[in-house]
């Protein structure tokens, strides 16, 4: 069956905020419009082709490199020179955009924040306007909060250096319409952000800056460049100013890495292994090879083969074309009350940076501002340089087989049960307006729950699989005995969401049990969201 999923509850009248009055003006208005004219037939058609080549997957083919553009793989060139502000970024660390989180994260010693209206956030109106107004105030230099209990914050001397990460091409923005149709969440974050900032931004020579997520093609990051030229040409800026880094995140891309350096070589700075999304990615497109299904979530580590070799491969990559190669993502959180599971926690933390830095990665990122010490100790120690650009591993091949190789181990109760928590308690979250929640000592967000929703799927219909050393079938009717469990059992606990559990498991439910693997948690539960 198709995915069928419950209708929503219908959203209530709201008044406009402060933020938004700010924030989307008539000018701003007509920019984000001008936008949608122009570029989102070629996103749409993007997704389209999107679709075509995993309708190609699922018939049994299996992603590869390019032959029609060989010829950018295996010429000599480079990407524009890197600006001053970012020829050091050992550390970086991202999150949401409220208020307390953006000074807190500039002034977290991180080189680098990430202010994220991606993964991180469930996009509200509220939500997106505040943090747009929010960032508006930091770029300025007047970002300040004091909190319920007195504390206040502002940002110190010498903060981290402002990136900006989007939506992906996928999302729709429904609280903009342009000519009936939902402009892009992608055009509309990065678009109001340019809006606001990219010339006081510029005037300083700190961009304006962005992560871009999701890319699939070269073709969607050709798109990307087109925008932002434009952009530069509205607001007077010179050409190359918006500059970017592109996480590597989906399994397609990993085939198009030259390419997508190509395609934005003018203002492109690096590549980033966004490793969370990347395995889900991994399961989404390779969901009806039997030969690639995925043991369960904490056995699949970047040791494994298919991990370790996207990550030298991006490397390889990146600096062959003088661009940085940045490591992923450390979703461990500090555990106060428990000092040995703390120290537990921080030694997986430096053993996962330890192994980026001798690969040969330029930075790497973390969610909490408790862990940028951490991460900075390890880089210092091992990169007394700025980054890493000279370190070239000629020593990496890489070619279809071990970019896809399957993956050992095995799948667990517990891990089973696992999934079915997080995704709910994540969802619930969500849906409350949250974007990343801390569960079970890690920093979930939209893309480590996203790993689990599809293990769950994939275990489910693949047929005939059972637990590690058991008979107990992987069942349609044990996930739903489970479900309902978890599902009773969250709804009596105190964790943010609560009132949600319910409206979660539904749409788990749906998702789960649908024929089609649906592409995206969050499209599927975006109607909910006021």
């Amino acid at each position: 069956m198709a995915a069928s999923i419950p209708a929503s509850p219908p959203a209530s009248v709201r008044q406009p905020s402060s933020a938004e009055n700010e924030i989307l003006t008539d000018a701003a208005r007509a920019f984000l419009t001008d936008l949608h004219h122009r570029f989102d037939g070629r996103r749409l058609a993007l997704l389209k082709a999107r679709a075509a080549r995993q309708a190609r997957f699922d018939a049994g083919e299996l992603p590869d490199f390019l032959s029609e553009t060989a010829t950018i793989r295996d010429s000599d060139w480079k990407v524009a020179p890197i600006p001053a502000a970012l020829h050091d970024r050992r550390v970086e660390i991202t999150g949401p955009v409220d208020r307390k989180m953006i000074i807190n994260a500039l002034n977290s010693g991180a080189k680098v924040f990430m202010a994220d209206f991606e993964d991180s956030t469930a996009p509200t109106l509220e939500s997106l306007l505040d943090g747009q107004f929010n960032l508006r105030d930091a770029v300025a230099g007047t970002i300040e909060f004091t909190s319920p209990d007195g504390r206040h914050y502002e940002v110190k001397p010498d903060p981290a250096v402002l990136m900006v990460r989007p939506r992906g091409w996928h999302l729709p923005e429904k609280h903009f319409v342009v000519d009936g149709e939902p402009m892009s969440g992608a055009l509309f974050d990065l678009g109001l952000f340019a809006f606001h900032n990219a010339r006081p931004l510029a005037t300083r020579d700190r961009g304006p800056y962005f992560y871009l997520p999701k890319l699939q093609s070269h073709a969607e990051a050709a798109l990307w460049d087109d925008v932002l030229a434009h952009i530069e040409a509205v607001l007077k800026l010179t050409p190359g100013t918006m500059k970017v880094t592109v996480l590597i995140e989906t399994l397609p891309a990993v085939f198009e890495m030259d390419e997508i350096l190509w395609a934005l070589r003018t203002r492109i700075t690096g590549l980033n292994c966004g490793r969370w999304d990347y395995i889900f990615s991994y399961i989404k497109t390779l969901r009806r090879h039997a030969d690639r299904v995925l043991p369960e979530r904490g056995q699949v580590l970047m040791t494994v083969p298919f991990l370790k070799m996207y990550s030298e491969l991006l490397i390889r990559t990146c600096h062959r074309r003088g661009a940085f190669a940045m490591g992923g993502m450390a979703a461990q959180i500090p555990i106060n009350n428990d000092p040995a599971a703390n120290e537990a926690a921080l030694a997986k933390v430096r053993a996962d940076k330890l192994r980026e830095v001798r690969a040969g990665h330029d930075g790497t990122w973390v969610a909490h501002p408790a862990l940028v010490a951490v991460a900075r100790e390890v880089f210092d120690a091992h990169m007394p340089a700025p980054n890493q650009l000279d370190t070239m591993r000629t020593d990496v091949v890489a070619s279809r087989d071990t970019l896809l190789a399957p993956s050992t181990g095995t799948i667990t109760r517990a891990g089973f049960e696992a999934n079915i928590e997080v995704c709910l308690r994540y969802l619930a979250a969500w849906l409350d307006g949250l974007g990343c929640v801390p569960i079970h000592h890690l920093m979930e967000d939209a893309a480590t729950a996203e790993i689990s929703r599809t293990q769950l799927w994939q275990w489910l219909h693949a047929g005939r699989l059972r637990f590690d050393g058991t008979a107990t079938p992987i069942d349609f009717a044990l996930f739903d005995a489970t479900l309902a469990t978890v599902r009773q059992r969250l709804a009596a606990t105190p964790m943010p969401g609560q009132s949600r559990v319910a409206r979660a498991a539904e749409l788990l439910g749906a998702l789960t049990h649908a024929d089609t693997l649906a592409d995206f948690l969050t499209l599927a539960a975006y109607p909910d969201l006021p």
